[in-house]
């Protein structure tokens, strides 16, 4: 037979209470913060899978954000190459001009303009930062702005400031791309071929109107070297396009991983709102029976009871 006593009722009934007190705080803190809950406890037995979504999540997010600065750097180099380029070509335009309207006067006033646009193209900077400079992040690359530097200086290579080493930048765990070039390699050729304008005239004197026969050789002899100047910065514009198109692809990938994972962790650590209104409602109801009993036993007595 079971014992009645008034302390064991309200035994019972302060459990009820608290019970259902810690399941509306639970469920309250679910509603307020849309998780399961705000330790590792709560999300047993998933622990381990949350735990290691949430590394991979952070390391694909660290890939998004390396892809979004190699993009703004293959972008201002593809300007800059694009424009070394484009000086090649017009300075051999100014070339064939000149053999085709027989005047020289204006040769090398226009190959000076040429020149400091490719100069200037390779001291590009982004972020303050030179973009052909090598790990010389902070040096000026190329150390001229006229055609004279470059006879004055013993050889083009002297004008060049950069190192050797190529900017390599992680697209992913086991992917790596040349994402940089070097002012060196990409200027020497076109320098070579101003230089060799350049101490012609000093030698020679200035290109004439009309040209004459000696002058008109040596330019037509000039035109393959810009040619060539110009295929080899054409070809790096190309080789940089190409990076930003591996590139693109990886932020896909990346992003697409990112969504993935993100669903992952959702699924583990964040309730579904509606079932956790639901509990809650539930959670209250439940709390204000077991108040209403409470309530209702501290106002009777088993004394009450046995005096009847």
């Amino acid at each position: 037979m079971s014992r009645v006593s008034t302390s064991h009722s309200y035994s019972v009934v302060l459990r009820d209470l608290m019970r259902a007190t810690n399941s509306q705080e639970q469920a309250q803190g679910q509603v307020s913060s849309g998780r399961v809950g705000d330790s590792l406890r709560a999300f047993a037995p998933q622990v381990e899978q949350l735990i290691a979504a949430n590394s991979v999540k952070a390391r694909v997010e660290g890939y998004l954000e390396q892809g979004k600065l190699i993009t703004s750097r293959l972008e201002a180099q593809d300007l800059a190459l694009r424009e070394t380029a484009d000086s090649a070509d017009a300075a051999r335009g100014t070339l064939a001009e000149a053999l085709a309207s027989d005047r020289g006067d204006a040769i090398m006033g226009e190959l000076q303009g040429h020149f400091l646009t490719a100069a200037e193209s390779l001291n590009t900077q982004q972020g303050g930062r030179y973009l052909f400079a090598g790990a010389q992040v902070n040096t000026r690359p190329v150390e001229a702005s006229r055609l004279s530097d470059l006879t004055a200086a013993p050889a083009v290579a002297d004008l060049f400031k950069n190192d050797a080493l190529k900017p390599v930048s992680r697209l992913d765990d086991s992917i790596t791309i040349q994402s940089g070039f070097l002012a060196g390699d990409e200027g020497t050729d076109l320098f070579e071929a101003f230089k060799e304008v350049q101490a012609y005239v000093e030698a020679n004197g200035d290109f004439t109107s009309p040209l004459s026969t000696a002058q008109k050789t040596f330019l037509e002899g000039m035109l393959p070297k810009f040619d060539a100047a110009n295929k080899a910065l054409t070809d790096s514009a190309s080789l940089n396009g190409a990076n930003q198109v591996r590139v693109e692809n990886s932020l896909a990938q990346h992003d697409d991983r990112a969504t993935l994972l993100k669903g992952e962790i959702a699924d583990i650590a964040e309730v579904d709102m509606a079932e956790a209104i639901s509990r809650l409602e539930q959670a209250q109801t439940a709390l204000q029976a077991s108040a209403q009993v409470f309530a209702t036993l501290r106002g009777s007595s088993l004394l009450d009871l046995l005096r009847t």
